[in-house]
């Protein structure tokens, strides 16, 4: 019988534990996909931990998958059993087997790693919608970016730099200066031993960033609006040191008129032809290489406690995949 990684109640990587799951014939509107690989992000954590609320009283996690259609329900016509696909939900995937909303399916190209594209759907159309939606990056922007050499940061880098955009990343330590460096970067600041609030001033001439994209949270926002040049945007996707506390509009209005967001992917690929339109341009970057994929750390999917224990303890880079 196909298993899953349940968790029953909030806690730690420990909740999670392998559970025989019956998987149901497809329903109207329905696939069943045989998983091959997982991805792991911090909206995983996020779920796991009872920081975001969970959909029922138990809960398995996991955000962005790839597989395989094994069968489909009456009145799907644009999926057939056989072809491969990925998907990117808000949870569910840390599983074997999946019965999915068909619509919420997008079809791998030839040339698409089925592992690698594992943990690109989220963090790849992620990097998408940041830099064409969130704030539409032009060429010769300069733009900083928290969290460098993590998985949307790695994606980041190489996008803004296939634009024509100056990026600036943070990361801590050598090893993840030295590998986001190799991602697009023109700078990165090791915040370790650097204030990257100085470093933005002293790069920009005091000019500041027409952008920061900040998944961090907690820790780095108030510097994070302290770099932006008269009104910049400040976008707040993630919250990896936790959430922020004690924002108020008027710290947007004494940094000098500053906007801010704090977007959800999933309500950029609510409607099946955004999820088309945004998975095509991420494909189509990947397929030219302007866009290459890192699978930094892979396990099988029964070792995920293990893989969240890694995430938050910050000892990962790139993405980190869960073979099935």
């Amino acid at each position: 019988m196909p298993g899953a990684l349940i968790a029953h109640a909030p806690g730690g990587p420990e909740a999670m534990q392998w559970v025989d799951v019956p998987t149901p014939e497809p329903g109207p509107g329905e696939a069943l996909v045989s998983q091959v690989a997982i991805g792991v992000n911090f909206i995983d954590v996020y779920f796991r931990s009872g920081l975001y609320p969970w959909p029922d009283t138990s809960m398995i996690p996991g955000a962005e998958a790839s597989g395989v259609v094994e069968s489909v329900g009456p009145g799907v016509t644009d999926i057939r059993p056989g072809d491969r696909v990925a998907y990117v939900m808000p949870n569910g995937a840390y599983r074997e087997q999946r019965v999915i909303a068909s619509d919420r399916l997008v079809h791998l190209p030839d040339g698409i790693d089925a592992i690698a594209i594992a943990g690109a759907m989220l963090k790849g159309l992620t990097a998408q919608y940041l830099v064409t939606s969130s704030y539409a990056v032009e060429a010769g922007d300069t733009v900083l970016v928290h969290a460098a050499a993590g998985g949307v940061g790695l994606i980041l880098g190489q996008w803004l730099n296939a634009i024509g955009a100056h990026a600036i990343g943070t990361a801590g330590g050598p090893e993840k200066v030295a590998l986001a460096e190799k991602h697009g970067y023109e700078h990165v600041i090791d915040y370790r031993s650097q204030d990257f609030v100085a470093e933005v001033g002293r790069i920009t001439g005091g000019a500041g960033c027409a952008a920061v994209y900040d998944s961090v949270g907690a820790d780095t926002w108030r510097g994070s609006l302290k770099c932006l040049r008269r009104r910049g945007m400040f976008v707040n996707f993630g919250q990896s040191s936790g959430m922020i506390a004690d924002f108020k509009l008027s710290d947007l209005a004494s940094g000098g008129s500053l906007s801010a967001n704090r977007p959800v992917l999933f309500d950029y690929v609510a409607e099946r032809d955004e999820l088309l339109e945004r998975s095509a341009d991420l494909f189509s970057r990947i397929l030219d290489g302007t866009i290459s994929l890192d699978v930094a750390q892979t396990r099988p999917l029964r070792e995920a406690g293990a893989a969240h224990a890694d995430l938050e303890g910050r000892r990962t880079v790139g993405s980190t995949i869960l073979l099935v």
